[in-house]
């Protein structure tokens, strides 16, 4: 939250020129910073990934590669599941390939995430742009 007048007239800038984007077509997002807590309009490539939610989130790109390796982890498991029941003889447990498919289905999910935050890093480090912080706007 803006907390002197130097601040509130920032913010109140930035929202004029976030709304000017907008209406002139650019997909842009109203959000917060995490240095000093001042809006600033992002484009969608200078974001990354959303980080707002409810609860836990992630909210880095290792912390994504972290999920991905969780993921990773679970689709090994899986697979070994299904064929630890031939080497006692028995037939496959194909049931286990549902677990197989999410866990696939997750790290690919949060591989895309990852690379996509690391991209946006670059650009808001190229750029000389603050970090966003989680408190979305719009």
């Amino acid at each position: 939250m803006p907390k002197d007048a130097a601040d509130r007239q920032h913010d109140a800038e930035v929202r004029a020129l976030h709304e000017r984007a907008v209406a002139a077509g650019e997909k842009r997002l109203l959000t917060r910073t995490m240095d000093r807590g001042r809006l600033h309009s992002y484009a969608a490539a200078e974001l990354g990934f959303a980080r707002a939610g409810s609860g836990p989130i992630v909210t880095t790109a290792f912390g994504m590669v972290v999920l991905a390796a969780v993921f990773a982890a679970v689709t090994v498991f899986s697979i070994v599941l299904v064929a630890a029941p031939t080497s006692q003889g028995e037939g496959p447990l194909w049931g286990a390939l549902v677990l197989t498919v999410i866990g696939a289905a997750g790290v690919l999910y949060a591989a895309r995430l990852a690379v996509s935050e690391f991209k946006a890093r670059r650009i808001r480090r190229e750029r000389g742009l603050p970090e966003p912080s989680p408190r979305q706007l719009d």
